[in-house]
């Protein structure tokens, strides 16, 4: 008997999905959280009637906003402390090293792409907060980026959703969120293998 999924996501509901959403947007210990996977299989059974696509929207764009408030004050509270912290279990100093390098490079617009970007996505407002950026600034980056982002992947389940029929969701919707998973690390390996090459140079 294979598992049901829509169930599953029922019985984690709103606030369970929202509250994963925030935690990946905005604690450093929620970098390993699946905000993608999620917000894309939320969408998928929302087209199912599962779920209120509205309601998910717009709780999980709030919940990413709020998040990302935290993590702005935690570098800005925090600032360089933050980057003498050792590695811990769920603390790695690398991935804050590799939002650095990527902030520098891509300016204040990074906020924006870091959404995109697991890991990178969870430490870039707290780069943002150790780098002074002003907040007024950062929350004009961060409504977009969040706006952009949970609209974008939700949506992207829900067109899925409409074309795929209920009975085979067993089927596809596994596959599917691998590849989801796999798509959205890409960016992060490219930027990393950019990275090697440029200082073997």
């Amino acid at each position: 008997m294979g598992i049901d999924i829509p169930k599953l996501v029922e019985s984690l509901g709103y606030f369970g999905a929202w509250a994963i959403i925030f935690a990946e947007s905005g604690l450093m210990i929620g970098f390993f959280l699946p905000g993608d996977s999620l917000l894309f299989t939320a969408g998928f059974l929302a087209s199912l009637g599962h779920l209120n696509v509205f309601v998910l929207i717009f709780g999980s764009f709030v919940c990413a906003v709020l998040g990302d408030n935290i993590g702005y004050a935690t570098g800005h509270h925090f600032g360089r402390k933050l980057f003498l912290r050792e590695n811990s279990r769920f603390f790695k100093k690398e991935y804050l090293i590799k939002t650095q390098d990527f902030y520098d490079e891509h300016g204040k617009k990074a906020l924006v792409l870091a959404r995109f970007l697991p890991i990178i996505r969870t430490f870039a407002p707290i780069v943002a907060g150790v780098a002074a950026m002003r907040y007024p600034t950062f929350m004009v980056y961060n409504l977009v980026g969040g706006l952009l982002w949970t609209v974008g992947v939700t949506s992207l389940g829900v067109g899925l959703g409409k074309v795929i029929p209920e009975d085979k969701i067993d089927h596809y919707l596994l596959p599917i969120i691998l590849c989801i998973i796999v798509l959205s690390l890409l960016p992060s390996v490219w930027h990393l293998i950019k990275d090697k090459q440029s200082k073997s140079d």
